[in-house]
């Protein structure tokens, strides 16, 4: 499946190809900080389906619980997330669902880290809401 994002303000723009079926979402710590929400939701694109189309990336690598080092990509600008990555060895691109405008038609199949979801966060149905505001 072909898809497109945008950073917030609209400095980062790209493309990529990806499966749809490989929609996931994480809920480790890191996520949860990095995003400043209880989870985190991606889909992976292969490094050579990427297309960076506007502006330049900003970089910050993490290390991980395990020792593996992260390489998390985002506007310098808006600060918004775009993809996380090996550090070492970029093969796979795993892009923010928030910032890809075909997020909808990519619900997530599966979730991760499930020993760090918060509790409240896993069934959020039954939380009355609003169409705005």
């Amino acid at each position: 499946m072909h898809v497109n994002g945008e950073c917030y303000c609209g400095a980062i723009a790209y493309e990529a190809e990806v499966d749809p079926s490989r929609s996931a979402i994480c809920n480790c710590t890191d996520c949860q900080k990095f995003s400043g929400s209880p989870w985190r939701a991606s889909i992976p694109a292969k490094v050579e389906d990427f297309r960076l189309l506007r502006g330049m990336l900003k970089t910050y690598v993490k290390t991980a619980d395990s020792g593996a080092k992260r390489l998390q990509a985002f506007c310098g600008d808006c600060g918004s997330p775009i993809y996380a990555t090996s550090a070492e060895n970029q093969t796979i691109f795993n892009l923010r669902l928030g910032a890809l405008k075909q997020a909808a038609a990519l619900p997530p199949t599966r979730q991760i880290w499930m020993e760090s979801a918060l509790p409240w966060a896993r069934n959020i149905s039954a939380v009355p809401g609003v169409a705005k505001g």
